[in-house]
């Protein structure tokens, strides 16, 4: 199917309206075979054009270091602005015209495959709403659990509607400088609640205004939901849940979710941590495993397993030592049918996980990432 986007050729009498100028006609495709037709002007990025011809792509950062946008050019001319090399690497710029949208500048008609299926790009406006600060509490060194309600809605009410592995935009009233984006670890419902898990940074301004000012009661301004990581529809084999650090929420979110709709799946969850000072979010996973037997009568998960894994560890640690990709490479010896993975974490964790699972039999498209970059 071909969408034709409001400034378009098709749609205007020139590209964009403009009668011309120099813009560039633009298709982007969709796993699922659907493409987006629109048109970018010289002085912009095809993200930024999308979202002016009112599609929405999947995007983070916007400035090439988070990778969220990548794309694979399949014909055409561009310019690729600078961006960091662990969002997207020169074996795979130069090998298989692997693209950040963000930092990509057509010069003249171009074409590109999207690693995602098009319900995962937002038509529209992106929904911004208000919001309370119902929890801050530190679980681990340098991370909190952030909660909070939306405000009410004239439209939409309580509603906090969302697909696990989503993410938002968070934003002090007043503060452009200080939005971040931080994956939802819980799931949707009608009491206008989200659940975050966030990493303190040093330098970071929004980390700085959690320590600092945040506290129950205060407000953020919430962009989103946003993103293309997610659950994927590839049959009933297992589904291996591996997380480094904060990049444990979105795997909650999902897991959660299977529980919810008693999906099928046997689950194995894998959390990886630097020392055993940053482990946080063990009664949320041993919740996860209670209810499994439970609901595994009714036809739920079937079986639900993790394991946590430090590092560096102490003496005293009595848990796995390693990282998550030591286990994933052991834990494949053993199973007889390979398992879907998704992984969310820094780059070489999103690397070293890809690695070991290429390695042990997973087919590379059956391993859906997403990177956590520091801000």
């Amino acid at each position: 199917m071909t969408e034709t986007v409001p400034g378009s050729p098709e749609a205007d009498s020139g590209p964009c309206g403009c009668g011309g100028g120099g813009c560039h006609p633009v298709t982007l495709s969709t796993s699922d075979g659907e493409d987006l037709e629109f048109c970018c002007p010289p002085e912009q990025n095809v993200l930024e054009a999308a979202a002016a011809a009112g599609a929405t792509l999947p995007a983070s950062c916007k400035q090439g270091t988070c990778g969220s946008c990548h794309a694979n050019v399949t014909d055409g001319e561009y310019e690729l602005g600078s961006h960091s090399p662990q969002a997207l690497s020169e074996e795979d710029r130069d090998e298989h015209r692997g693209v950040l949208l963000c930092r990509t500048f057509p010069r003249g008609p171009v074409s590109a495959d999207l690693p995602y299926d098009g319900s995962r790009v937002l038509r529209g406006e992106i929904p911004v709403r208000e919001a309370t600060i119902t929890v801050l509490e530190e679980v681990a060194k340098d991370t909190v659990r952030l909660e909070v309600r939306l405000d009410t809605d004239s439209d939409e009410g309580l509603d906090c509607q969302f697909e696990p592995g989503r993410f938002v935009e968070l934003q002090p009233p007043g503060r452009a400088d200080a939005k971040r984006a931080y994956s939802l670890a819980n799931t949707g419902n009608w009491e206008g609640l989200m659940e975050f898990f966030v990493r303190l940074r040093p330098e970071g301004a929004f980390s700085g205004h959690l320590r600092n000012e945040a506290r129950p009661g205060s407000k953020l301004i919430v962009r989103g939901p946003l993103g293309a990581f997610g659950l994927n529809e590839t049959g009933l084999r297992p589904r291996w849940l591996v997380a480094g650090g904060t990049g444990l929420a979105p795997m909650l979110s999902m897991a959660r979710h299977m529980v919810e709709w008693q999906e099928p799946h046997p689950v194995r969850l894998i959390l990886g941590v630097n020392e055993e000072e940053e482990v946080f979010g063990l009664s949320e996973i041993r919740e996860l495993a209670a209810e499994a037997p439970a609901i595994s009568a009714v036809g739920g998960l079937p079986g639900f397993e993790f394991e946590v894994c430090v590092w560096r560890p102490s003496d005293t640690w009595r848990g796995s030592a390693g990282t998550p990709a030591d286990l994933v490479r052991s834990g494949l010896k053993s199973e007889d049918v390979l398992p879907d993975l998704y992984v969310c974490g820094p780059p070489p964790l999103i690397d070293s996980v890809l690695e070991a699972a290429v390695e042990g039999g997973v087919a590379e498209e059956n391993v859906f990432w997403e990177r956590f970059l520091p801000s």
